[in-house]
């Protein structure tokens, strides 16, 4: 396979640039807005947490299953695109009745049939870059993945705020915003990549395909502790995340919450940026273990001087030493997966990475309904906001504990 020149490794990327802004869009900042209009205030972080656990328990079964499905797919245009072109048209569909369906109802129709068809996508456009890049530019292609979903992370959290009118809520003026970037995004990948065509003789295998599936968990059992160590320490960091624009209302009063929430994932995201591109050159030169460990205690550290900020001053300035320990962790948690996946099956592998991913990230929503309880039995202390922050710290420093159980490779790889 020849090399690629840095155009083609932009167009294969391009389309990451419209789904981290969608996402980082919805979940942080659009979606907890706009369900304000919907249900009672007492029971906000309820209504959002469950309506996300459903939409996240989707994500982790649809995207796995898509890009399997596509790995075995035959057609004259491809086995990836056929796929990523009939889940984006339906994000358009579910992107529309967001912005224009008004209600409860709607909402959920249109968040979780989003999870559905932007995770038929998602699978499939992963397998891009294996199939259209050779390997030693993989890591180079990687890196401007990365380094789109990043840029597109800070520019939603600083424009989807200011873009949703903080009084009415109304999510026209950003979902017009994010539906014309994600068309737009891609289209330059769809149309931009050229995919090998089956061969008139060749026909999907489908029984072959669903032997894909099959997992040996007695094999490699670092790997699936590296999995746990995963999921317990994103667990700790997404229940954040997820109820901060309700702990910026609630605890701090700031004015717009919306505008301040994306301020606060902008400083973090920003932080998170600098230490993943430090934390790869870290990991090679002292192990992805060692480097994994000051990961765990940075974050825990900026977790919780963020529970005793009582502004946005402070919180931006310790939201920012969590968001490096994050960036650490990011890097050095994906260079051990590398390390520890077997060659012959390395994308089954890291694909299941994405079960502690969106799996942490499911469990994480249903600490709402727990805030919202503990929060009306203690009126005014903010006991379940509290309650937030410590368990998340928590999680993160207990999973030094599963990291310790992952054995080092023989050539020190994993120190």
């Amino acid at each position: 396979m020849k090399k690629l020149p840095i155009p083609q490794l932009l167009v294969l990327n391009a389309y990451w640039v419209g789904l981290s802004f969608m996402w980082n869009s919805l979940h942080p900042i659009i979606l907890p807005a706009v369900l304000l209009n919907y249900v009672p205030d007492a029971k906000k972080n309820t209504y959002l947490g469950l309506l996300t656990f459903l939409g996240l328990i989707l994500a982790m079964v649809i995207q796995p299953l898509s890009g399997a499905l596509s790995d075995g797919w035959k057609s004259r245009f491809g086995r990836r695109r056929p796929l990523i072109v009939f889940g984006t048209l339906f994000d358009f569909v579910f992107l529309s009745i967001l912005a224009w369906g008004g209600g409860l109802v709607w909402l959920f129709v249109g968040y979780i049939g989003l999870q559905l068809s932007s995770n038929i996508a998602h699978g499939p456009l992963q397998g891009l870059l294996p199939d259209r890049v050779p390997k030693r530019q993989l890591g180079v292609a990687s890196s401007f993945k990365n380094f789109m979903d990043m840029l597109s992370l800070i520019i939603a959290s600083l424009l989807a705020g200011r873009l949703l009118d903080p009084v009415s809520r109304d999510p026209t003026t950003i979902m017009l915003v994010l539906i014309g970037l994600l068309a737009v995004s891609a289209s330059v990948t769809i149309f931009g990549v050229k995919e090998e065509p089956a061969r008139d003789d060749e026909r999907t295998d489908w029984n072959g395909l669903f032997g894909q599936f099959k997992i040996d968990f007695t094999q490699n059992e670092s790997y699936w502790w590296l999995i746990a160590e995963r999921a317990l320490f994103l667990l700790g960091i997404y229940g954040v995340q997820a109820f901060a624009q309700y702990y910026l209302q609630d605890v701090i009063r700031v004015p717009d919450p919306p505008k301040q929430t994306g301020d606060l994932l902008a400083a973090l995201t920003v932080a998170l940026v600098i230490l993943v591109l430090i934390g790869g050159w870290l990991s090679d030169k002292y192990g992805a273990k060692r480097i994994l460990s000051v990961a765990t205690y940075v974050s825990a550290a900026g977790i919780f001087l963020m529970l005793l900020a009582n502004d946005m001053r402070g919180l931006l300035i310790f939201g920012a030493v969590f968001g490096a320990g994050i960036g650490l962790f990011l890097t050095s948690n994906w260079a051990l997966a590398n390390s520890l996946a077997p060659e012959a099956e390395a994308g089954k592998y890291l694909g299941l990475t994405n079960l502690a991913t969106a799996g942490s990230g499911a469990l994480a929503r249903l600490e709402g309904p727990a805030l919202d309880w503990l929060n009306a039995a203690y009126p005014g202390a903010w006991i379940g906001y509290k309650g937030l922050f410590i368990f998340g710290g928590l999680c993160i420093l207990l999973s030094i504990l599963l990291l310790r159980k992952i054995e080092s490779n023989s050539d020190g790889g994993v120190r």
